[in-house]
């Protein structure tokens, strides 16, 4: 088979797969274009700005993808402390399988132990990776929750998404530090100035998300406490015990970016991003020393707009 030239793999995909791969290679050159963050290209897909490699894994998880009952989703958008989500996911579900002193978080970023879903959906050319993986099954994503086939998000379906959002402001500025780290030598730099006005207009990396998408399309879906929501509560033994507090403990920004696993310029798989590139300050209001008034004004006006029918504010 020839390989795409938008989607390059190193296995030949099945059948089904390279329907699919033909489709996204057709669907492209229809829509409209825009310079990225820390890439030169992003498609406007659904309404959303996406990478063409977020197009495709959005594609295949409509067509290819088979949800269980006990599927768990991590979604963010990025920034929004999805190393910290992940994390605590993973800990309160596997809370019983690990002891602390000797936890996969103290010797692996939470990426390798979460997959990515709109990657993980690729690998292989099939779906036999992700379908291998036993279950409940633990994904995270940045894309937007409208781009998931109604079979994983309908209300009467047992598939769980975990979202967490974060002040835009907070948001903005952690993404541009983040972006000058990845993007390329041979790239002009952006200014915050630049960059501010592409996040405003929702043209924003990562796969896409856009980040006033989320927000009001999850808001309804927060109603119960993590563990809870999750089918796996605390018991009284347990709180007795404080396993709350030590997983809270665990998956903190002082543990974990203090771990030597999260110091490294370790990369997961082939991905551009080492593990030290998620860890920077973890403050709150951190956008007061970057932002100016008029600049968080216009923010604040923009996400009062966008969420004013889902009874959800940051104050």
């Amino acid at each position: 088979m020839e390989t795409s030239k938008n989607f390059p793999s190193v296995e030949t995909p099945d059948e089904g797969y390279q329907k699919t791969f033909k489709n996204c290679d057709e669907l492209l050159p229809t829509l409209p274009e825009s310079k990225g963050w820390w890439v030169d290209q992003l498609f406007q897909y659904q309404g959303f700005w996406i990478l063409s490699f977020g197009i495709r894994g959005s594609i295949l998880i409509n067509d290819h993808f088979k949800p269980r009952p006990t599927d768990i989703i991590v979604a963010t958008s990025p920034k929004c402390r999805t190393t910290w989500l992940r994390a605590l996911v993973f800990s309160i579900i596997n809370r019983h399988s690990f002891d602390f002193s000797d936890h996969p978080l103290h010797k692996a970023n939470s990426r390798e132990l979460v997959p990515f879903f709109e990657a993980f959906i690729q690998k292989g050319g099939s779906t036999s990776f992700v379908d291998g993986i036993p279950s409940p099954r633990l994904l995270s994503t940045h894309l937007p929750y409208s781009l998931f086939p109604t079979r994983m998000t309908d209300d009467t379906s047992a598939c769980r998404f975990v979202y967490i959002c974060r002040d835009p402001k907070d948001v903005f500025v952690s993404k541009w530090h983040f972006a000058k780290k990845l993007r390329p030598k041979e790239l002009p730099p952006l200014s915050l100035e630049e960059t501010f006005d592409l996040f405003c207009k929702g043209v924003s990396d990562r796969f896409g998300i856009t980040y006033w998408g989320t927000g009001k399309l999850v808001w309804s879906h927060r109603r119960r406490k993590v563990a809870e929501f999750l089918g796996v509560p605390f018991t009284p033994e347990e709180e007795n015990k404080e396993t709350v507090e030590q997983i809270v403990k665990l998956c903190s920004f002082e543990s974990m970016s203090n771990q030597d696993v999260n110091k490294l310029d370790k990369r997961y798989q082939q991905s551009p991003i080492s593990n030290s590139d998620f860890f920077r300050k973890g403050e709150v209001g951190d956008w007061v020393n970057h932002l100016s008034p008029q600049m968080a004004e216009k923010l604040d006006q923009i996400t009062e707009q966008k969420l004013q029918d889902t009874g959800f504010n940051f104050h």
